[in-house]
């Protein structure tokens, strides 16, 4: 099972995307979390997420962590399957 999990087969048209969307939610992600790229930052991120669409702080706290991390794990190919999932349910 875990090799199911970590294997991947050599199509260089998955790994292009899997970078390409790495890249996009690392940037929608360091938005949020660190204000890069014009974004609102940590503490405005976390009132908009618990005020606006009544989260908890907790949870909140996880999507905004969830979006960032996961976009490094895919630019990296660091179990890509499980940062995909990540991404899903936040999504």
């Amino acid at each position: 099972m875990i090799s199911s999990l970590t294997g991947t087969h050599a199509d260089w048209v998955v790994g292009v995307a899997r970078i390409v969307l790495g890249i996009i939610f690392f940037a929608h992600g360091a938005q949020k979390m660190l204000g890069w790229y014009g974004g609102p930052g940590l503490a405005s991120s976390m009132r908009t997420f618990t005020e606006h669409l009544h989260l908890p702080p907790t949870l909140a706290f996880l999507v905004i962590a969830g979006e960032l991390f996961s976009g490094v794990g895919l630019i990296v190919g660091l179990l890509s399957r499980i940062a995909a999932l990540v991404i899903a349910l936040t999504m």
